[in-house]
C-alpha cells in the first residue's frame, strides 16, 4: 500500500485543499484603528497561502468578546471590509482561508471592555493569568457572572459572524472552543460553578458551546464549520476534573451536528503532548469528518499519524512564522528558519511579513 504524504489534495466538505498542510490560528495583535485587520495582513497571510488550509488569528464576535489589545474584529462593516482584502489576497494565490471566531470570557481587562465593565464569564472566578493590553502585560480582571438571559446574545453574536466572515469572503469558519476562552469556560469545571441549565453536568456545560454550533452551522452551513477544543490544555488557568467524558459526549454531539473538522490540541497548547491520561483517539473514533491534529507536530510525527489513520490534517504553528514556504520546506526537507521572539506581538512588518522564503534567501 503507498503510504500517504502531507502533500497530497484533500478533500475538506466541498473545498479541495491543495495538500495536508494547515496554518494554525496565531494571534499577533496588529490590526488597526477600530480593530481592523491592516494591509499587512493581506500579505502576510497571501505569503502562507501555500498551505492547504489557513486559520487566522483569532478575531472577536464583538467588543465584549475582546481579551487583548489589537486583536481583529469581525462585527462591523470597517472589519468586513479590512477582511474582505485579506480573504480576496489569499484566493489570488489559490489558498483556502477560514476566520477563527472568539470570545475570550473572563480572560480580558476591563480597559478593553465596553465602558469599562467587568468581563464575563460562566461564574465569578478570576483566571491566573495575564493579558496583553496598553502596551504590556497585566493581570486580567475579575470577570463576573453571565446572566441566564444574555447567552442567546452570545450564541447570535457568533452567528452574524459567521454571517460576516461569508461576507468577507471566507471560505468557512473556526469555532474557538479552546485554550481557556469563553466556551471553554462553560465546558470546564475549574471554570464553571454554576448551578442553572448550563452548569452542574457533563451535557449541561457543553450546552453553550452546542447552541453556537449549531447557530453558525444553521447560518452558514455545517460543510463551512468547524471547531477547536483543546481537552487537556491548562492555557489561561483553566482546569477539568473530567476531561475524557466531557469530551467524548461534546465530540458525539459535533459529529450530529455534521460540522466539517474537528480541530484538537493534543496536549498543552505550545507544550508538551501528554499532559494527562488521555485517549485523543477516542475523539478521533467519534468523529466521522475530518479530524485536524495540533500540537508539537514535525514532518515525521504527523506523516506516521496520517498513515495510522489517527488524524486527516495538521495544523502547524510557529514554524509558519518565520517560514512563509513552510510546505515547500518540508517538502524539500529544507532546513526551517527561526522567528524573533521580540517581534511575535504586535508592531508593524518587522518580525511579520518580512521573513524570507528559502528561494529568497538563496538568491541573496
Amino acid at each position: 500500500m503507498t503510504e500517504k504524504t502531507l502533500f497530497e489534495a484533500y478533500k475538506l466538505g466541498s473545498l479541495t485543499l491543495s495538500n495536508r498542510v494547515v496554518l494554525a490560528p496565531l494571534t499577533r495583535n496588529r490590526a488597526g484603528a477600530g480593530l481592523v485587520p491592516s494591509p499587512l495582513a493581506a500579505t502576510y497571510y497571501s505569503q502562507r497561502a501555500t498551505a492547504g488550509l489557513l486559520i487566522t488569528e483569532a478575531t472577536q464576535v464583538s467588543a465584549q468578546a475582546q481579551g487583548y489589545q489589537d486583536t481583529p474584529g469581525l462585527y462591523t462593516q470597517a472589519q468586513i471590509d479590512g477582511w474582505r482584502q485579506v480573504t480576496e489576497a489569499v484566493h489570488a494565490k489559490g489558498g483556502k482561508i477560514f476566520v477563527q471566531l472568539w470570545h475570550v470570557g473572563r480572560i480580558s481587562h476591563v480597559d478593553l471592555q465596553p465602558g469599562g465593565g467587568a468581563p464575563v464569564a460562566p461564574s465569578a472566578i478570576r483566571a491566573e493569568t495575564k493579558t496583553f493590553v496598553n502596551n504590556g502585560f497585566a493581570e486580567v480582571s475579575e470577570p463576573r457572572a453571565l446572566e441566564i438571559d444574555e447567552l442567546p446574545g452570545i450564541v447570535d453574536d457568533f452567528r452574524q459572524a459567521a454571517a460576516n466572515a461569508i461576507d468577507a469572503g471566507f471560505d468557512g469558519v473556526e469555532i474557538h472552543g479552546a485554550n481557556g476562552y469563553l466556551l471553554e469556560q462553560f465546558l470546564k469545571d475549574g471554570a464553571n460553578r454554576r448551578t442553572d441549565a448550563y452548569g452542574g453536568t457533563v451535557e449541561n456545560r457543553a450546552r453553550l458551546v452546542l447552541e453556537v454550533v449549531k447557530a453558525v452551522v444553521d447560518e452558514i452551513g455545517a460543510e463551512r464549520t468547524g471547531i477547536r477544543i483543546s481537552p487537556v490544555s491548562p492555557a489561561n488557568a483553566i482546569s477539568s476534573s473530567d476531561p475524557q467524558p466531557q469530551f467524548n459526549y461534546l465530540v458525539e454531539q459535533l459529529d450530529a451536528l455534521g460540522i466539517v473538522y474537528l480541530h484538537v490540541v493534543e496536549g498543552a497548547t505550545g507544550g508538551p503532548r501528554d499532559v494527562a491520561p488521555f485517549d485523543f483517539d477516542a475523539l478521533r473514533k467519534r468523529f466521522k469528518n475530518t479530524y485536524l491534529a495540533n500540537n508539537g507536530y514535525d514532518l515525521d510525527l504527523a506523516t506516521s499519524r496520517l498513515n495510522a489513520g489517527q488524524a486527516d490534517l495538521f495544523a502547524f504553528g510557529r514554524p509558519f512564522i518565520g517560514n512563509p514556504d513552510l510546505v515547500e520546506r518540508l517538502k524539500a526537507g529544507a532546513p526551517l528558519a527561526g522567528f524573533n521572539p521580540a517581534t511575535l506581538y504586535g508592531g508593524g512588518a518587522e518580525g511579520y511579513t518580512d521573513y524570507p522564503t528559502l528561494a529568497e534567501t538563496q538568491t541573496h
